[in-house]
């Protein structure tokens, strides 16, 4: 396999990226949409999605921002490439980012009950979709893991098997989501699901970022700082949470 893989449409090769880009996005919102009508909202259309678009802008803002904030070379080099913003982006930073904004809008409406649990399977799928674009994006992507001996080791095209970390997170992903999926009558207080979900990803990517190629601070990236901190915030809910999905 040859990397990029590029799409065909006709006579139009069409980037990875791109493609489960936009499919990604395409999927969650229709999954939003549709979960509306199966699932009592708790809070009516309006509010709903102004909370979705505080979301978007404030992950994509996110996503940018600690992208380069990854890159600690070129910013203490203080030379900025504002290409590195437009292109580079990070589902973290996306995360994270969403999550300030949302809460900033909410606490200017003055909406006090958790909203989020409705997001996480729409999420869940749009991650999982977009992963496949970073996999068949190949190297240039800077999402594939370090250098492995493990028979599943990918050739992204610089002669080298590493691990495909796209791929165990689209798994990890999966798994995560049914466990939520079982444990979803349990979960008793509103944005719990949500919580579950944030705390679960968080910590993969904690995990699964020491087999990837990065700049670290005390042997830690800033992607895995940025999810500690975080993963502290939510820390006194964890051992109820765990009760909670525990619960027979």
């Amino acid at each position: 396999m040859s990397f990029p893989v590029y799409l065909k449409l006709g006579s139009v090769s069409l980037h990875p990226h791109w493609v489960f880009d936009v499919l990604a996005y395409t999927a969650g919102i229709w999954l939003l949409t549709r979960r509306r009508r199966r699932v009592d909202d708790v809070v009516d259309a309006r509010t709903r999605w102004i909370i979705v678009a505080a979301a978007l802008i404030g992950g994509v803002i996110g996503s940018h921002f600690l992208f380069v904030l990854e890159d600690l070379a070129v910013v203490r080099s203080g030379v900025y490439d504002p290409t590195l913003f437009l292109e580079g982006k990070t589902i973290v930073g996306g995360l994270i980012g969403g999550l300030i904004a949302v809460e900033f809008v909410k606490a200017r409406l003055g909406i006090v009950v958790a909203t989020g649990d409705l997001l996480v399977l729409p999420l869940a799928v749009g991650m999982a979709i977009g992963r496949i674009g970073c996999f068949l994006t190949g190297l240039s992507d800077g999402t594939s893991g370090i250098a492995t001996s493990l028979p599943w080791g990918v050739d992204f095209g610089d002669g080298i098997p590493r691990h495909p970390t796209q791929l165990y997170e689209i798994v990890f992903l999966a798994l995560l989501s049914l466990l939520i999926a079982r444990g979803a009558s349990r979960l008793r207080v509103a944005g719990d699901a949500f919580k579950v979900f944030l705390l679960g990803y968080l910590t993969f990517r904690v995990l699964v970022d020491f087999i990837k190629p990065a700049t670290r601070i005390a042997g830690v990236s800033v992607l895995q700082w940025a999810c500690l901190a975080v993963i502290a915030y939510y820390a006194p809910h964890v051992p109820r949470l765990i009760a909670e999905v525990r619960r027979a």
